[in-house]
């Protein structure tokens, strides 16, 4: 398995190389660290010395090689790509590699002019094929060598089934607990339903993953989704996964509401998984 990382060297970079790193040693994957340079933005002639991209090229070069001597245990490449979009050079380079995710930073400008990461992490989660996983501001700091816990976001709406199998599959590979959080009770109103829900869900997945892996479950209750994701208990090393909007074309990304909302107050990464996703 391969993660590849948007690096931008921004302390959301370093936010990526981070979760990445904590992920790729749970999964036992490796990494690729990749930065897209644009390919016309400024002439050549402007360039002090040389020129212009290949002057880029030299410093993307050298913050990658900076940023890949940080990671000591596992395997590890570098790409300089050339590109007119970050988000789409980076979707291309992932079909390339058959990465089985595209790690990003969730803070940090861009390495030349207007480009920005929160630039970059809208238009993946509007067309990129393969998960997407956002980097929490400060995840540099967190010491969690591995991933600890896999949260799963379950709801009743469509795009549920690929991110309980991707979760089932993920918490096998990694050797780690599961925990299942119902939804429902945002989206379709709380009580014996919600509870209800997540047993079935709980079942499916005991009957899937081997004995030794820890099943639980809880159902997010609150008065809006920020308040009772916040109401959850979280720890360092902890990962969620979510799912793509409904609105979605097959294979892509499209966040939807919910998560969205979720977004704005977890502080671990969190995993967006296409609609149709079935690597």
């Amino acid at each position: 398995m391969r993660l590849l990382v948007g690096y931008l060297a921004t302390k959301g970079g370093a936010d990526a190389v981070a979760v990445a790193t904590m992920i790729a040693r749970t999964i036992d994957a490796s990494i690729d660290l990749a930065m897209i340079v644009p390919e016309d933005v400024i002439s050549d002639a402007l360039a002090p010395s040389g020129g212009y991209h290949e002057h880029v090229r030299h410093q993307a070069e050298q913050w990658l090689a900076e940023a890949a001597a940080t990671i000591t245990d596992i395997p590890v490449n570098t790409h300089v790509v050339a590109h007119e979009s970050f988000a789409e050079g980076l979707i291309e380079l992932a079909d390339k590699l058959a990465a089985s995710a595209i790690v990003v930073g969730g803070s940090g400008g861009g390495i030349i002019g207007s480009l920005s990461l929160g630039a970059v992490v809208n238009e993946l989660l509007h067309a990129s094929p393969v998960p997407v996983v956002l980097s929490p501001r400060g995840a540099r700091h967190v010491t969690a060598p591995r991933v600890r816990e896999v949260t799963c976001a379950i709801g009743a709406r469509p795009g549920a089934a690929e991110v309980f199998r991707t979760a089932i599959e993920s918490t096998s590979r990694a050797g780690v607990p599961l925990r299942l959080v119902s939804l429902v009770s945002l989206d379709e109103g709380r009580g014996s339903a919600a509870i209800e829900h997540a047993r079935r869900y709980v079942e499916q997945a005991k009957a899937s993953l081997p004995a030794d892996i820890d099943v639980t479950s809880v159902v997010a209750e609150g008065a809006t989704v920020e308040d009772a994701v916040n109401r959850l208990d979280w720890h360092d090393g902890d990962v969620i996964l979510v799912g793509s909007s409904r609105l979605a074309q097959p294979r892509r990304l499209f966040l939807g509401s919910t998560a969205a909302r979720m977004l704005r107050v977890l502080r671990v990464p969190v995993v967006v998984i296409p609609r149709e996703y079935e690597r």
